[in-house]
């Protein structure tokens, strides 16, 4: 089935998917349907993206919890309902490209992109607690569970997906277990709901020990995949220490240097 063979490209640590990062914001306005039309036609293998929830219990796609820096909108998003944030432009503030239909760009829902994108992986970032019972009834609906990834800062938010068929990323603080259980020595380092790793290279100005998570991983069946990586050395370094995805901004230049990189390489 495509969609079995997409997901594994999420959960499996042999693979080095290219993953687009809001949508693809390097080639237009971020977490906007359409960045991610020009990310499946530049190739990309899966999304990552934001959602929140607004005043009327809508799951939107959009990583900040106000409107205005990405559009022309003020206020807080889940103090607007879903027609009110619909109305407004999301490429207009952008520092992404602009669109190419100036007016067109809108905060999508997640009910609209699992429908468009019917069988692509998706990383999904729950923003807020507020936001995850939704968000799980709706990857139920669309019977998307094997190829949806879900993340969060927020334990309260991951807690919601726990007896469900949806994958799980670590979380905070499960990169925290992960990493003192592997430092001291536990046979089982990697709690068993964790089913891979989307970290950035650093935390608040402090490295990560990327080699040793992405080992601990490894040694667990499970992948890492790294944010936000857009300088093709980068992405190589990253992959010769046992990175899998790399979540980009800019899917045909990573995709151009997994070539140089791995020229046998396909996916799946």
């Amino acid at each position: 089935m495509l969609g079995e063979t997409l997901v594994n490209v999420l959960l499996d640590p042999g693979q080095r998917p290219v993953i687009a990062h809001r949508g693809g914001r390097a080639r237009g306005p971020e977490n906007t349907l359409e960045a991610m039309r020009t990310a499946v036609a530049d190739g990309a293998e899966g999304f990552e993206f934001d959602v929140r929830v607004s005043a009327d219990g809508v799951v939107m796609v959009i990583h900040d919890p106000t409107l205005d820096r990405t559009t022309n909108g003020t206020g807080a998003v889940e103090r607007t309902t879903a027609a009110e944030l619909r109305s407004f432009d999301a490429g207009l503030r952008s520092t992404d490209p602009p669109s190419t239909s100036p007016g067109s760009s809108r905060i999508p829902t997640l009910d609209e992109v699992l429908t468009e994108f019917p069988a692509l992986p998706m990383i999904i970032e729950v923003k807020a607690p507020l936001a995850a019972f939704p968000t799980r009834k709706l990857i139920e609906m669309h019977d998307a569970e094997d190829r949806c990834l879900v993340d969060s800062y927020s334990s309260a938010a991951l807690d919601v997906f726990r007896d469900s068929r949806i994958r799980l990323g670590a979380g905070r603080n499960g990169v925290v277990a992960v990493l003192a259980r592997s430092f001291a020595g536990a046979t089982h380092p990697v709690p068993a709901a964790i089913s891979a790793l989307c970290i950035p290279p650093s935390y608040h100005g402090v490295p990560l020990p990327l080699r040793h998570l992405a080992k601990t991983m490894r040694s667990a069946g499970k992948p890492v995949h790294i944010w936000t990586i857009n300088e093709p050395a980068e992405a190589r370094a990253l992959w010769a220490i046992g990175a899998s995805g790399i979540i980009t901004d800019d899917v045909p230049a990573i995709l151009a240097a997994r070539r140089e990189t791995f020229p046998h390489y396909t996916t799946g």
